[in-house]
């Protein structure tokens, strides 16, 4: 099943963070492709840029029980990037269920099974039946962020 993503940027400026970035959405072979760029910076605790999405259009949850986990066409510069899950089950916003994967510079599909989304700063184990928001990081070091999504889904 693919989403129809409607992509957001947020970065760490919304804690007093000073990490720059942007998300652009072009076209690749007559398809939209979300791009996100900038420079993280662990100045003033801060650390990330992100784009994200929530999976409906009402931000209610879906349920992805059906599916062994998300699959992401990408492509990038070769740097490793969070994938973060948010379930209904989460009240804080520093709360998820993450994963990482490489952006190589040749577009690719990565398969990241939802068993391995680790939680973070929660007790509670990753629901699929409760997805609520994909995101994708650029965070934790300092470096130039870029990374392209064409295509976001779940597989079987």
């Amino acid at each position: 099943m693919q989403l129809n993503p409607t992509w957001e940027f947020v970065s760490d400026r919304v804690m007093g963070g000073v990490s720059e970035g942007a998300l652009s959405i072009a076209s690749h072979e007559g398809q939209p492709v979300a791009r996100l760029t900038g420079r993280v910076s662990l100045e003033n605790n801060g650390g990330f840029v992100q784009m994200a999405f929530d999976v409906t259009p009402d931000g209610s949850a879906l349920d992805a029980s059906k599916w062994a986990g998300l699959e992401i066409t990408l492509r990038g510069n070769g740097e490793t990037y969070d994938i973060r899950l948010r379930t209904a089950q989460l009240t804080r916003p520093w709360q998820s269920f993450r994963t990482q994967v490489t952006a190589t510079p040749s577009w690719r599909i990565a398969r990241l099974p939802f068993d391995r989304f680790e939680p973070h700063r929660t007790t509670q184990s990753f629901d699929p039946a409760a997805l609520r928001r994909i995101g994708v990081l650029a965070i934790g070091k300092v470096f130039e962020a870029d990374i392209s999504v064409a295509q976001v889904g779940f597989y079987r």
